[in-house]
């Protein structure tokens, strides 16, 4: 496969050339490889492939004009070997660092002899091995053959490095290759879009909505109709990513067609209608699939209904909650106790919460740091940060010890109060007691210094991120990339935009709203107008928030709004389906003063036409 169809800046420069760290085909002998049991010895094979001159012939871009006699000799001994005792001696080199040189050689040879065919399954294979092995970046293999290996790709091969992708958290990659799949004319399948799926739903922030919609639209495209697993990842995907409308609407498109979604799917469901406020919908939700029998009630569907209980504030039903759960033989868990425990907590009930933590205790769930986090937080939401030493007191009197969550939680508490002294001591505490701080960890105490009025300390931190073990996230450049626009430091704005980008980070909604806001506030508004465009392009929706940003930027720079801003705010909430909104601005246009053109009024009925649409509807 030519190295153009994976941009390099999805791939770290030390991946490029695949020899695994420490471990040179020099250093490969026969004697060190475990050989599967086979009627085959293919000693004298790997003697021959463990030669730097041989591995550097074999994976030369340009072929030797002539091949040695006793290489034509060897694979002539070779000729009779079939194609499965070739993938069992394959997926064994694979299994250790010591042997995968010879894997790497192992390949070209085949093709140079025409050994075993088909070429792009024993490709797939070994892919799959260092998948699942996670010990370095599959999608860099292709690029250390020879161009005629792998050159037209193959829909296996590409399917093989999306599962890959999908399998080492890098959705930005998989993306990028299910795009490849359509430009070399592939039909994308189902398991295209599970891998896709899977990669955004293995990482720990929330999918991106904007790339969501993106992919179901592909889907639609297609014509491929969902199965019973792929709608279950959908539906948890639109969950997770706070649009359980669209969650709902995947969920009533399974069961009209018979299929019933997962549990976990239902779970992540149930979660997002309760973390939304909606939790007589989860109580139904709830009431249709567990208690009706249709699928049996687990710890974490009681947990995700019991969730949506403590986000609006009802003691008496959370606790009715632990009750049903008894009854039903279902076994509370760490998660059930602490989010009662958070109740308690945000209803400024100390006490409680200190009693439920012996019971938690007695039931036999010891209350991990986790629990004592979640205390923390809801002091901290409460506003009294004070109580932090107090939390941490009666955790060490449990003999819990904190992590880094709990860190993570503290450090935060004293940022969002400015206490940066405290924060930063709890930061070098968690160092010394040998806790690594995590991209949470970095992006809190960045963004406290940031908000703080920090800024060089909040650069220097960044810096120190670089340089530790724990790689900046999209999230943190983010944060960097809104100091340095309110600083007006615009090279610095687009570098940081360029490393990101070359780090294989894809900008998301957050990113371009920040580039909007930031260029509009300083009256730069061509760039502006340009990152709306840029977002586009990426097949991302601009968000009303990002037309407000511009329309509060006017405003702030005592500029006023005219009928042009207006309408192309309209413009935009009607592509976003905000149709509501569009007669809120029409009558902000005209009590500001600014008389309504043709284009304006036109904007206005579209948007009451789709408003009336919807309720016929």
């Amino acid at each position: 496969m030519p190295a153009s169809l994976l941009p390099p800046t999805f791939l770290p420069h030390h991946l490029r050339r695949l020899a695994p760290a420490g471990c040179t085909t020099s250093s490969v002998t026969s004697s060190s490889v475990s050989i599967p049991a086979s009627r085959y010895d293919f000693e004298p094979l790997l003697a021959y492939l463990s030669s730097p001159s041989v591995s550097a012939s074999l994976t030369s871009p340009s072929p030797p004009a002539s091949v040695p006699a006793p290489e034509h000799r060897l694979a002539a001994s070779y000729s009779a070997v079939p194609s499965h005792e070739w993938h069992a001696l394959l997926r064994d080199l694979a299994a250790s660092d010591a042997s995968l040189p010879l894997a790497f050689a192992l390949l070209p040879f085949l093709h140079r002899h025409r050994l075993c065919f088909p070429l792009d399954l024993l490709l797939s294979s070994l892919l799959h091995s260092l998948s699942v092995s996670g010990r370095l970046l599959p999608h860099s293999l292709l690029l250390s053959f020879p161009p005629s290996l792998s050159d037209p790709p193959s829909p296996l091969l590409l399917n093989s490095l999306l599962a890959a992708s999908a399998a080492a958290s890098r959705p930005a990659v998989a993306l990028r290759l299910l795009s490849l799949l359509r430009e070399h004319d592939f039909l994308p399948d189902l398991a295209s879009y599970s891998h896709l799926l899977a990669s955004l739903l293995n990482t720990r922030d929330p999918p991106d909505a904007a790339l969501l919609e993106r992919l179901l639209g592909d889907l639609r495209e297609s014509r491929l109709e969902p199965d019973a697993p792929l709608f279950s990842d959908l539906i948890s995907a639109f969950a997770r990513a706070a649009l359980p409308d669209a969650a709902l609407e995947l969920l009533a498109s399974a069961q009209a067609i018979g299929l019933t979604p997962r549990s976990n799917a239902v779970t992540a469901l149930i979660s997002a209608l309760g973390t939304a406020g909606r939790v007589a919908e989860a109580e139904a939700l709830f009431l249709e699939f567990f208690l009706a029998g249709e699928i049996k009630p687990r710890t974490r569907a009681y947990n995700a209904l019991l969730k949506g209980y403590v986000r609006i504030a009802s003691l008496k039903n959370a606790e009715q909650v632990l009750d049903e759960m008894s009854q039903c033989g279902v076994a509370p868990d760490e998660a059930t106790y602490s989010l009662l425990v958070d109740a308690y907590t945000r209803a400024g009930r100390w006490e409680s919460a200190r009693i439920l933590l012996k019971e938690m205790e007695a039931d036999g769930v010891k209350p991990s740091s986790y629990v004592f986090s979640r205390i923390l937080a809801g002091f901290r939401d409460r506003g009294d940060w004070q109580k932090a030493f107090a939390v941490l007191r009666e955790m060490q009197a449990s003999g819990v010890r904190p992590d880094r969550h709990f860190y993570n939680v503290m450090i935060d508490t004293f940022g969002k109060y400015n206490c940066l002294g405290h924060a930063m001591d709890a930061f070098n505490k968690m160092r010394e007691e040998g806790i690594e701080p995590d991209v949470v960890t970095w992006n809190t105490l960045i963004d406290a210094h940031c908000k703080g009025g920090r800024h060089d300390r909040a650069a220097e931190l960044f810096e120190e991120m670089r340089e530790s073990n724990c790689p900046p996230g999209t999230t943190t450049y983010n944060i960097m990339i809104n100091l340095l626009g309110e600083q007006e430091h615009w090279e610095g704005v687009e570098a940081m935009l360029s490393e990101m980008k070359e780090q294989g980070l894809v900008p998301n909604i957050i990113t371009y709203t920040t580039l909007v806001d930031v260029y509009g506030r300083s009256g730069r508004y061509k760039e502006a107008i340009d990152c709306i465009e840029a977002m586009k392009a990426d097949g991302l929706k601009p968000s009303p928030t990002m037309y407000h940003a511009l329309v509060n930027a006017y405003a702030q720079r005592g500029l006023r709004p005219d009928v042009i801003t207006y309408t192309t705010l309209m413009k935009a909430l009607i592509r976003v389906e905000q149709f509501d909104k569009v007669p809120v601005i029409y009558e902000e246009m005209i009590t500001s003063g600014c008389a309504p053109d043709r284009k304006a009024r036109a904007m206005l009925r579209s948007g009451l036409k789709y408003i009336k649409h919807m309720r016929v509807a």
